[in-house]
């Protein structure tokens, strides 16, 4: 729904990411219907919250019969734009993003990797995953020729701000970051991080703090 992504709350986009997630896989396993509380109990909401942040883009179920589990998958695919394509360019050839481009789970789920970007000459022209790593210089005739809808940065922290001034240069506007550095671009960019090293912190202080911790945190799950 083009033009309302603004207005909705960033924690409710997460929560659809979830929801999505759960029914696709109860579609899988031939479950016909849903009720609220089993989209809250397995994506860490409340049943309030579940049809609150559903009431936002229109009404799905029926009091006390529940979801259709295939249609509401199929209207949050929709809401969240997974019924389209998205080409995403990956910049930066090392370890992660070599890794990145071999992922299967972004085909299977509509993302086409558009092509593997480097700035180090002796990386540049090697096959990687099947893919010719290119230039970080070639990046804005590459989207002027084709356009990529999202950048994957997997560069070290003092390259991330540069790489990333690149994708926007080149017509990107969303973009997902790798590097544990906050990324200073215009307002009309989204940015999404995963700072894999600030995760696992996270889990060394519940180690060391657990006990005491464990009961609020124990149901928190992957998003």
């Amino acid at each position: 729904m083009p033009g309302e992504s603004s207005r909705i709350p960033e924690p409710v986009v997460e929560r659809l990411c979830r929801y999505h997630r759960y029914l696709s896989r109860a579609v899988r396993s031939g479950i016909v219907r849903v009720p609220s509380q089993a989209l809250a109990a397995m994506t860490g909401a409340t049943p309030e919250q579940v049809r609150k942040d559903l009431s936002h883009f229109g009404a799905f179920g029926q009091r006390g019969v529940g979801y259709d589990t295939a249609h509401l998958r199929d209207q949050i695919r929709h809401i969240m734009g997974l019924d389209t394509p998205r080409r995403v360019a990956i910049i930066g050839a090392g370890h992660l993003g070599t890794a990145l481009a071999g992922y299967p789970g972004f085909e299977a789920r509509r993302f086409e990797i558009a092509g593997l970007y480097d700035s180090n000459p002796s990386r540049v022209g090697h096959s990687v995953q099947g893919l010719r790593v290119r230039s970080i210089g070639s990046l804005a005739d590459d989207c002027q020729a084709q356009k990529v809808d999202i950048a994957i940065i997997a560069v070290p922290e003092g390259a991330a701000q540069a790489v990333a001034d690149h994708a926007v240069a080149a017509g990107i506007h969303a973009v997902l970051s790798f590097a544990p550095v906050t990324l200073e671009l215009p307002e009309d960019v989204v940015v999404r991080y995963v700072d894999m090293t600030s995760e696992l912190e996270f889990l060394s202080f519940w180690i060391e703090h657990g006990a005491e911790n464990s009961v609020e945190h124990r149901n928190r799950r992957e998003r």
